[in-house]
Order: C-alpha cells, then structure tokens, then sequence
C-alpha cells in the first residue's frame, strides 16, 4: 500500500528540513534574557529520615550546566548560528562559571554583564532512584538561590543600548523571561519597536505575568499548563479558544503550545492551526523543553521556512527532549534533529510496506 497524497506530502516537507538542517548556511540570532545556572545532584532514596516523613538521598554524582538564556545561546550555537547573548551575571562562582562555560563552547559572553554584589540565580534539582528497585530518577526537590533586587537601572539601560544596536543584520530576536529582572517594560518596548522597524520576527518564551510585555510578538511560547492556566483566565472553553482570545487580546502572530505526549500545535492569526503529533512512547523528561522549541523556531525563520515546517521542527527538537535519558548535559544539535526527522521519515516508509 502506497502512501496517501498526506503522508506524502508530510514525507515531502520532511526530507527538506533535513536539507535545510545539513546546509551550512549561518543566521545571526539577538538573544535577551535571564542567565542561570542549574545543577543537578543524582543520588539514591532508599531510605526515610528517621525524624520527619523525608526520604535520604545519598548522593552518586552531581553536575553543573548552563541554563535559561545561556542554555538557548548554546542551542543556537550546537545548531550553527551565531547568537549574540545578553543578560546579567553576579561577580561570584556561579557567574563566573557560566561565562567560562559559554566561552569554552564557543559562545561568545560579550553581552553578559557582571554585576558587582549580585547572586546569580542558580537552580538545583535534587534527583534519585531506588537502588536495585526502581531505574528511572524522579525529582525530589529543587530550591532556588536568586537575588530579589532589580538589575540596576544603569547596566538595565546600558544592556537594551548594545541589544538594539546588535539587532541590525540579525535573523530573529529571542527573548527569554524566566522573572529574574533582565526582560523589563522599557527595555522590551525599545527593543521590540526596532526589531519591528527592522522587520526582525521576535520568539518570546514569557512569564504569564510578563504578558503585558509582548504585544505585537511573532511568536509566542507556551507549555500545556500555562495555555490552561491562561484558558482559565481568560474564561475559554478549549485551549483554542484561549490561544484565538490571546492572539487577538495581544496582536500576537503565533502561540506555540508544546504538549509533551500531545505534540506541538501552533495557533496562528493569519494561518490555520497546525499540529504536529509526538511519535514517542517513551517520554523521560521535559526539562529544557520551551529553549529546545526557541532554538528550533528560530532556526526555521532564519531559513524562511512555513508554519507546518516550523511546527514539524519545533515537535521534533521537542522530541529530542523528552527522549533524553540525562538533561544536564544535553545539547540540542543539528545531528539530533537529523537523526530524529530521519526516523519520522523512516517510520512513513515502512508503515506503508
């Protein structure tokens, strides 16, 4: 049985991403955003606390990796675009690891401000099995070490001075709001009306309390829950009808909504809604999931590609994610995204043997 005009079509539009992905054609990306770093620490729990319903986790191994902006920029990079990184960073260890981290990887930190007395945000995420019980590692606690205070206004001002100059030759602008005072009002208004004065596409992953900030984005991005925390705001029925409200309500172009299990749909304003199902049975994490979508949206416009392409792409960074076995030290890369669309080109093939 041959394949239907669809799948057909679907096989198509696939194999040209993979031509597009072998090309070596390179794209400028301006990329704003919070910079952190996360660590993980790896254990077993075979055990509770003797003094409080806990469990012990005895530690086998711990990591440190970029994370938030930083972790986009390395994704661009891994996928042959030059990024040019803005954010800030405190004088201390974490900070200084960060820029040592980014530079041995080839990123480059000119953009990246350190701040004389600033923590910077490190996220660490305790994780354990049950020894010789239970293989896969489940999240036990993650805590925060941040800093409450605002970036100050000088370097804020002087951050979005350099971001807007930077935006001239670039193919698109990511903004990455993880709440830690990089992305503020002022700072995205300039930024946004030259990156629309230059006709520069602008991807955002927003805090949903930062949304006042994106009016007239091109693409925004979302994860399940906060479509449905939105849904639920703004008194729709479906997610759908949360996504058309939100479009209109912000002149968005696009919302992105990436569902895990459920693939990736991208709602648009002026096109028809296109998904893009995961093919995984096996799903072992999502963390990374919105900077793997970023990197892979951006990819796409800079190579000019249509909603059903980006949306394919999107899913399958996205799939790259959700199949990895250790998030602290996977990178997305083009060979990733090769390897993964070629298995969707496969699977097409033989089905219809």
């Amino acid at each position: 049985m041959g394949m239907t005009d669809e799948e057909a079509m679907l096989h198509d539009v696939l194999s040209d991403l993979k031509g597009h992905l072998r090309s070596d054609d390179d794209a400028k990306i301006v990329l704003i955003g919070d910079v952190m770093m996360d660590c993980y620490i790896h254990g077993y729990a075979n055990n509770l606390n003797s003094r409080a319903p806990v469990p012990v986790l005895r530690e086998t191994s711990r990591e440190e990796d970029v994370g938030a902006a930083a972790h986009v920029a390395r994704g661009l990079k891994s996928m042959g675009m030059t990024s040019h990184l803005f954010g800030v960073v405190g004088d201390d260890a974490a900070g200084l690891s960060i820029i040592e981290s980014l530079e041995a990887e080839g990123v480059s930190t000119n953009g990246i401000a350190i701040i004389e007395d600033r923590i910077t945000t490190v996220k660490t995420r305790m994780l354990a099995s049950r020894e010789s019980l239970i293989q896969e590692e489940q999240l036990l606690l993650r805590w925060d070490i941040e800093e409450d205070a605002p970036v100050p206004l000088e370097a804020s001002e002087a951050l979005y001075e350099q971001a807007v100059t930077d935006l001239e030759g670039a193919s698109a602008l990511i903004v990455s709001d993880y709440g830690q005072g990089v992305v503020t009002d002022q700072g995205s208004e300039i930024l946004f009306s030259k990156a629309k004065e230059l006709g520069l596409p602008v991807i955002a992953d927003p805090k949903l309390t930062g949304l006042h900030r994106t009016e007239g984005v091109d693409w925004i991005l979302f994860q399940h829950q906060g479509l449905e925390l939105m849904r639920r705001r703004v008194g729709a029925s479906t997610g759908a009808e949360a996504a058309e409200k939100l479009i209109h309500q912000y002149n968005w172009n696009h919302v992105v909504v990436l569902s895990g299990e459920a693939g990736v749909t991208i709602y648009s304003k002026d096109h028809d809604t296109v998904h893009a199902p995961c093919g995984l049975v096996d799903l072992r994490q999502m963390i990374g999931l919105i900077d793997a979508a970023a990197v892979a949206i951006a990819f796409s416009l800079s190579r000019n590609l249509d909603v059903q392409s980006t949306a394919l792409l999107a899913n399958a960074a996205c799939e790259c994610i959700l199949a990895a076995e250790r998030t602290d030290s996977f990178v997305l890369s083009r060979e990733d995204l090769i390897h993964r669309i070629g298995e969707q080109v496969w699977n097409l093939q033989v089905s219809k043997r």
